[in-house]
């Protein structure tokens, strides 16, 4: 019985349908994403509403600096997820097992790491930021204690990267979901009952994540699966080390380049008066909510890409690619369509001040027209990060996205210094960028087709 489980895969990512396959992968990772964004978005809506706009400028004003930070995290996941998914695909249970104990310990160490550098520069930066002087205590209150939960996010997106590996995406969105739900119940407790105010979202918000990340691990010791957790057999490989980094630092900084280039337009929206502040930071959190929908695509995409390729299915890896594609640009589309028609709506879960909500929908209205052109450049990146290849597709946004963002915020914005002029800076890199991590994609996949398959 053991065996039979232990051969079971959740999933074949290698045969079927692909539109069906990356349907049925996606769905729980889209709940699984949507969940997150609303259960962070509560942080904003909790704050906003029960203690005061101060609170809520506060908050909103981490935004970008938090994104720094857990991006590059969640990019550490994504290339565990390449590297594991590989190996499943080619049936290499050695393999796995060694991936997944080599990707567990850099996972955590990398946690640590950030969690010490955001604690240690969350002053310092956001003054970089030129946060407002009313916003500028609560908001280092708030990443400091946010950031003693990098560690299990760390943690938690290395065990949902190894599971959605195999196909398995259902158990992740089961163990986030149980977590966001605490999250939102400590957020009412320690907000409107405590008092506590921007320090008690963020103590919510580490509890909920150290409550994920042992469901994940706990999760990881028992399953059947080559990629079972077992401290009597914990062998770290130097070698897949290695191999973890480097597919996972360079998918983490493409993460954090854009979370980088976005202090320079959080520093632009910042120097106009905090009621323009307050708008932007409950707009953006439309952002997430669009974004990381469409992102569970962009992790099909490389899970079924990797798979294929690890089982030599190259007819299979160009059609991934296009489906994953199809998706995420039509989610973004609908998504986008639905924000614009009812914004306000939107914006009043988070603010009952009418100035603020007429400042979001500044953002809100050009955003809308936006978000799904953003499927066109991170789709070629999530592809050829399952070809194994992340170095060049980093250097790409880095040119494309935070390179010319600097260029345009000291340049466009400075010349007509106007908000719109400040957000179409996004569809402008996204186009610019998408062009060539497409044209990069489409050479290293001939390469890889004729060289390795």
């Amino acid at each position: 019985m053991e065996e039979t489980q232990r051969k079971r895969k959740p999933l074949n990512l290698t045969e079927g349908s692909l539109f069906k396959k990356i349907l049925i992968f996606s769905l729980p990772l889209v709940l699984s994403n949507l969940l997150q964004v609303l259960f962070n978005m509560s942080d904003i809506a909790v704050v906003g509403r029960f203690a005061g706009s101060v609170a809520l400028g506060a908050v909103g004003s981490t935004t970008t600096f938090v994104m720094l930070f857990t991006g590059f995290i969640i990019g550490i996941g994504s290339g565990v997820n390449s590297l594991v998914a590989k190996y499943i695909g080619a049936d290499n249970d050695d393999e796995v097992r060694s991936s997944c104990y080599a990707s567990a310990v850099t996972s955590l160490a990398i946690g640590i790491t950030v969690a010490a550098l955001g604690i240690g520069l969350s002053k310092p930066l956001l003054l970089l930021l030129k946060t407002k002087p009313e916003f500028i205590d609560g908001a280092v209150l708030y990443v400091r204690i946010y950031f003693c939960g990098m560690p299990a996010l760390a943690i938690y997106n290395f065990g949902n990267g190894v599971f959605s590996a195999d196909g398995d995406t259902k158990r992740p969105l089961i163990f986030l979901a149980t977590a966001g739900v605490l999250n939102v119940l400590l957020n009412l407790l320690f907000v409107i009952v405590f008092k506590m105010s921007v320090a008690g979202v963020a103590l919510a918000s580490i509890i909920s994540q150290y409550l994920s990340a042992a469901f994940i691990i706990t999760a990881l010791f028992r399953t059947k699966r080559p990629y079972r957790l077992n401290l009597r057999n914990f062998k770290i490989s130097g070698e897949k080390v290695k191999s973890v980094l480097l597919l996972g630092i360079p998918a983490g900084f493409q993460n954090a380049i854009f979370s980088a280039a976005n202090l320079f337009i959080q520093a632009g929206v910042n120097s106009f008066d905090a009621v323009m502040v307050e708008g932007n930071s409950v707009a953006a959190n439309a952002d997430a909510f669009v974004y990381d929908i469409m992102a569970a695509f962009y992790t099909a995409c490389t899970s079924f890409i990797s798979q294929n390729l690890g089982a030599g299915k190259k007819g299979r890896i160009l059609k991934s690619y296009f489906v994953s594609l199809i998706y995420s640009f039509g989610i973004g589309a609908v998504i986008s369509g639905i924000l614009m028609l009812c914004g306000k709506h939107f914006l009043a879960i988070f603010t009952t001040e009418q100035a603020v909500i007429d400042a979001g929908m500044k953002r809100l209205t050009i955003m809308g027209f936006s978000y799904a052109v953003s499927a066109f450049m991170d789709c070629p990146i999530a592809a050829s990060r399952g070809l194994g290849k992340t170095i060049i597709p980093t250097v790409i946004v880095i040119m494309g996205s935070c390179v010319f963002r600097i260029i345009w915020v000291y340049t466009v914005f400075a010349y007509f210094k106007t908000i719109p002029s400040l957000y179409l800076l996004y569809v402008f890199s996204w186009a610019i960028t998408a062009v060539a991590e497409t044209v990069y994609f489409a050479v290293i996949y001939k390469k890889t087709v004729k060289n390795k398959l």
